[in-house]
């Protein structure tokens, strides 16, 4: 069931000099365009206009096309029958805005706690530690994964010391192994104490159904095929009727005054600004694709997919497959090392030799990565230390390849022979420079486009 998607197979240049179809590993950072969303784009845009602004038939229009765009996002996450919640959908950029959104939304005081994993990505570490909250750690296996029982023990340790958590935050599947906690069994047991749930759902939007008794539910569109600029972050009316909102500005008021303002109802009082209408459109035309092709059917091709990357990589001598065994089933996602070949010249090399786009360095998510690596605390320190004095030519990272609606067993056979290449212990066809103020690695040459020349000085590929 392999789709195309806008840019497949486009032809990139090769140190050797030869032009390679373009192999796209990284769908778990962003996904190309799905043809639909692209059409639905090109159609829509003639009618582009302001939206909740305008009398005129083109606005009216977009303002249409808009609040179609959040409908959908709705029935996407499981809220089609509005009978049980009063849920309200706000259009963000991505799932990194949403979550901060929420952070200063739920207004947390000094004393609350905000219980989530070692497992996460920096989007769902980083705003909880910034607004001040106390944040209580389930903490991971050497494997990466952790259980029900281990997060129902975080809960219970922070309800030990006089009050519930305000939130759980946790990741739906994780961008690093692919991994997925037990959702339902987590989301049951953190309602049965009372505590509201925010699953950072950025890498299952494309991949599985959502977790429709999540509380607070995050999303991006650029990891859905629907790379214009827009996510999604859904919960109660409730959290969002009182106080101010995380923007403020036009469109987010019904009155003002010098020294007075009355904000209007939710969602339109957490969309202050113009919002990105063509972002929404995009977003919608995707959950409308997904919705047609069914998760059964994406479930079976992903899975063969997975199954076949996980395999091929952890059969390759000297390559060491990170997360849980090959017995677990995960995304279409596997990050790996290989023996004494550093994580940023694997990267260099499949892309400069085979035309093959990887992400490589820690993926947004520090601790989860020193963990599964199993870094010991001195190790950790010197790369610190490095880092602080501008080197970053020691950070430890891995190499992550991830598919998605477009991966083929014939993509990922590709993969595993040009690692098994690099594994081998092959020199290389030319020398690579390792540059110690980002970490990354350039092939030596003096031709278009690996000459130095066509080098952006400073532009990390890793950076995390």
């Amino acid at each position: 069931m392999p789709v195309t998607l806008v840019g497949d197979a486009e032809l990139v240049p090769c140190i050797d000099g030869v032009d390679r179809p373009y192999l796209g590993l990284d769908t778990a950072a962003s996904t190309p365009a799905h043809p639909d969303v692209a059409a639905r784009v090109q159609a829509f845009l003639p009618w582009y206009s302001s939206v909740h602004r305008g009398a005129g038939y083109k606005s009216q229009r977009a303002t249409a096309a808009y609040e179609e765009a959040r409908v959908s996002a709705m029935r996407f996450a499981g809220r089609a029958d509005t009978s049980g919640h009063d849920d309200v959908a706000i259009i963000v950029r991505n799932t990194t805005e949403a979550i901060n959104h929420l952070a200063y939304r739920l207004r947390l005081e000094p004393g609350d706690t905000v219980v989530t994993t070692v497992a996460e990505h920096h989007a769902n570490l980083l705003p909880w530690a910034r607004l001040g909250a106390d944040r209580e750690w389930v903490e991971c296996g050497r494997d990466g994964t952790f259980t029900t029982a281990a997060v129902i023990e975080a809960l219970d340790r922070v309800a030990r010391h006089g009050r519930p958590a305000r939130l759980l935050a946790i990741t739906g599947a994780t961008n690093v192994t692919g991994w997925q906690p037990p959702l339902d069994l987590i989301i049951e047991a953190a309602h049965e104490r009372e505590v509201p749930v925010l699953i950072d759902a950025a890498q299952v939007a494309a991949h599985a159904p959502m977790p429709a008794a999540a509380d607070y539910l995050a999303w991006s569109g650029h990891k859905m095929y629907a790379p214009f600029g827009a996510g999604v972050l859904l919960g109660p009316r409730s959290t969002f009727a009182t106080g101010d909102p995380f923007l403020a500005g036009g469109g987010a008021v019904d009155l003002v005054d010098l020294d007075e303002v009355v904000w209007t109802d939710p969602p339109e009082r957490e969309e202050a600004g113009s919002p990105n209408v063509i972002g929404a459109v995009a977003l919608g035309a995707a959950i409308e694709m997904l919705e047609g092709i069914g998760w059964p059917a994406i479930a079976e091709h992903e899975q063969e997919v997975s199954r076949r990357l996980r395999e091929g990589l952890a059969g390759v001598d000297g390559v060491t497959l990170l997360g849980p065994g090959l017995d677990v089933p995960t995304l279409a996602v596997a990050s790996f090392i290989v023996a004494d070949v550093p994580h940023a010249l694997v990267a260099a090399r499949l892309s400069a030799e085979f035309g093959i786009g990887v992400r490589h360095g820690c993926f947004c998510a520090h601790p989860y990565l020193i963990r599964l690596l199993g870094l010991p605390a001195e190790e950790i320190e010197r790369y610190r230390a490095d880092v602080l004095a501008g080197d970053r030519r020691s950070i430890p990272g891995a190499v992550r390849a991830s598919a998605g609606l477009s991966g083929t067993v014939a993509d990922v056979d590709r993969l595993v022979a040009a690692v098994g290449v690099i594994a081998s212990g092959a020199a290389p066809p030319v020398p690579y420079t390792q540059d110690a103020s980002t970490g990354d690695f350039w092939p030596d040459g003096k031709a278009a486009p690996w000459a130095d020349a066509f080098r952006h000085v400073g532009a990390s590929c890793s950076r995390g």
